[in-house]
């Protein structure tokens, strides 16, 4: 699989080393960084891109790169001032997207107000799906229901818009199983496969994973 976006992976521990073994495994190109060196010795085998440095420093940021960065992971949720100040570095050089692992609800706000675009707590999601779903373009969101198959909850496609399912035969085209349909904040299992498509919608589909790769 060729990965046309870059990432960086702040923090070493068991969440950040599963996002950016995944990313790596993927084909990725990912910064993996951490301030012990014990575990950036421990990682060099499968992170081929792996640094000790302390990312709360300005200058460090600047010397890695980190502004021609698609995508930074900030996985240091035990400690809240290294995570908020490498989320507040990290949108000042310009990220584009910051996702940043929380502890709490309070430190969810606050990463929230210095920057981060995402926060994710790792007990309601692992590395492993996290570093899935950024993998899966234009996929909102992946759950592997086994190693085979997976429910992900996707956009209208534009060439899409304003056609029905039975229009649009989507198990026959993708192999996509259409199971529910979200209109803003209502879930609608009970489909009637005659309604048009807008954008505002998305699609909970369940298909073979290597089905799924004809829509990325």
């Amino acid at each position: 699989m060729s990965i046309n976006k870059s990432y960086a992976v702040f923090g070493l521990g068991r969440y950040g080393t599963a996002v950016a073994k995944e990313l790596a495994n993927s084909g990725a190109e990912v910064l993996a960084i951490d301030n012990n060196q014990a575990i950036i010795n421990d990682v060099a085998d499968f992170l081929p891109i792996c640094r000790c440095a302390d990312i709360t420093d300005p200058a460090v940021i600047e010397h890695l790169g980190i502004s021609n960065i698609d995508t930074v992971i900030i996985a240091m949720a035990n400690n809240l001032e290294a995570s908020v100040m490498a989320t507040a570095l990290c949108k000042e050089v310009g990220v584009k997207e910051v996702i940043a692992k929380c502890s709490n609800e309070m430190h969810k706000k606050i990463l929230l107000k210095v920057g981060a675009d995402k926060v994710v707590f790792p007990e309601f999601e692992s590395g492993l799906r996290l570093a899935k779903n950024l993998l899966s373009s234009g996929f909102v969101d992946v759950i592997e229901l086994s190693k085979n198959v997976s429910m992900v909850e996707i956009d209208v496609k534009k060439e899409w818009l304003n056609k029905t399912l039975i229009e649009l035969n989507l198990r026959k085209k993708y192999g996509l199983n259409v199971i529910a349909i979200k209109n803003d904040q209502e879930v609608i299992v009970n489909i009637n496969p005659e309604t048009k498509l807008n954008e505002a919608m998305k699609l909970i589909v369940i298909a073979n994973t290597d089905k799924l790769t004809k829509l990325i």
